[in-house]
This record gives C-alpha cells, structure tokens and sequence, in this order.
C-alpha cells in the first residue's frame, strides 16, 4: 500500500496542488486523473521523489519516504518501475540493453541471469525477436511495450504510469491499457497511472483520484463516476468523450 498525507506544493508562491491525502491500494489500478495543469505530473512527482512537498508526507508500506534517510529513499527507490510519457528510450541503446539498464545500475545479477530476465519481461509484454533492434527501427506502440518491459525488469513493488497512451491510436492505447492491468493483477503491484484519457478510466480504472485545480475532488471507481454527483468530474468526463468521439471520427 501507498498512502499520501496532506501533499502541498507550490511554485513561485503559486500553490500547484493544495492537501491532497489518498491511498493508493495493492494489487489495483490506481489512476490519478484531470485537466491538463490541475496537478497531476507534479503530484506524481512527490509521489516518487523528484520533487520535495512543501507540506505533507509519503508512506510506503509505512516507510515515511519524504521524512527518510538516503539509505532508506535508495531502498524504496529499488522497489519503483517507472513507465515515463512517451517511453523515454535511450536512442543508443538497443531494445535489450533498454530494458537490461536498471539490472545493470541496481543490482550485481550476472549478465546471463540479466538476459533471461530482460527476455520474460519482453515475452510478457509481447514482443520476441526484437533484442537487437534499435528503437528507431520499431512502432511507438513497441516502445510503449518496451517501457513497459523495462519497468517491471527489477520485480517492483510499486509502478508508476505517466500518461502512457500519450501519442498512441485508440486501438493501441486499449492493448497498453489491458497490458498495464494484466500486468498489475499477476504481480501484485501497486499501480499508479496518471491520465486524462477517458477510454483509460473507464477501462482500468479501478480506484480513481481525480483533481481540479490542484485539489482532490472525488475518490471512486469507474463503476461509480457517472453518477458521482460532482459536477466538475462530470464536465471532464463529457468533455473527454466529445473530444475522442471528435478524434474518432476525425
């Protein structure tokens, strides 16, 4: 589990996000969701430590992270995978050597421990034979997947999903989507995928934290957004379907 408490940040004496608590539950889908500037990007990034709240504590399994130790943040830090937005591939280095990076800077594994375990992550996400290509020789859907491999190569307790459908066609969004969910449930993680994708939420959308204006405003699941009662959630739900209905069709 991952809990959050009273999260505040501001930038400039302008507040960003303003006392958000939460948790973020085990073995789910955990999405954090809203406008483009309410919040989202920099909540994330208290969550996982590039940036220090200005009020407020993270915990995970009850480990205070913002309160602790460089031992003990390099320690939680080992349990995180992190799927970046647009899937943030070194361009020189091969799909394997991508995927094998953070065996290579966290861990002592033997090169061919490394390989058997870069060659299960990428089987599990769906791709085979594709080792010794370079990510300019594969589909953005491909690098998606290879992000993806490369973030559970470390067996994390914990993944972090930032807008991973940004870039891709509604059809390869629901194969990244079904992905992170099968992904999720067979490993036991705790999941958190921030989004403003609308197919996502209702998708795998299974505990939901959504912000307006740096501010939580509704915490459900997707079962229970359309009749949440809060107007807001409903104009950025409608407002979202508009516009992929428009995107569909267009």
């Amino acid at each position: 589990m991952l809990k959050i408490n009273h999260i505040s940040k501001s930038f400039g004496g302008k507040p960003v996000i303003q006392d958000i608590s939460g948790e973020f539950k085990k073995g789910l889908t955990n999405l954090i969701i809203g406008s483009s500037g309410t919040g989202k990007s920099v909540l994330l990034k208290c969550i996982v430590g590039l940036i220090n709240p200005d009020e407020g504590n993270v915990f995970y399994d009850l480990r205070n992270f913002t309160e602790a130790d460089k031992e003990m943040k390099a320690e939680i830090r080992r349990e995180i995978g992190m799927l970046f937005q647009g899937g943030a591939l070194f361009d020189s280095k091969t799909v394997e050597g991508n995927v094998m990076f953070p065996l290579d800077i966290l861990t002592k594994m033997p090169m061919e421990e490394k390989l058997d375990r870069v060659n299960f992550c990428l089987q599990r996400v769906g791709l085979e034979n594709v080792n010794k290509k370079m990510p300019s020789e594969i589909s953005g859907g491909m690098k998606k997947r290879v992000g993806i491999a490369r973030a559970i190569v470390n067996n994390p307790n914990y993944l972090f999903c930032d807008e991973p459908n940004s870039g891709l066609d509604p059809q390869t969004s629901i194969l990244i989507d079904d992905l992170i969910g099968e992904i999720t449930h067979e490993f036991d993680i705790t999941t958190i995928v921030v989004t403003h994708d609308m197919n996502s939420v209702m998708g795998i959308g299974e505990q939901i934290m959504f912000l307006h204006k740096g501010r939580k405003l509704w915490e459900g699941s997707n079962k229970d957004i359309t009749h949440s009662g809060v107007e807001e959630l409903h104009d950025f739900v409608f407002s979202n379907k508009v516009m992929q209905s428009l995107k569909e069709k267009g």
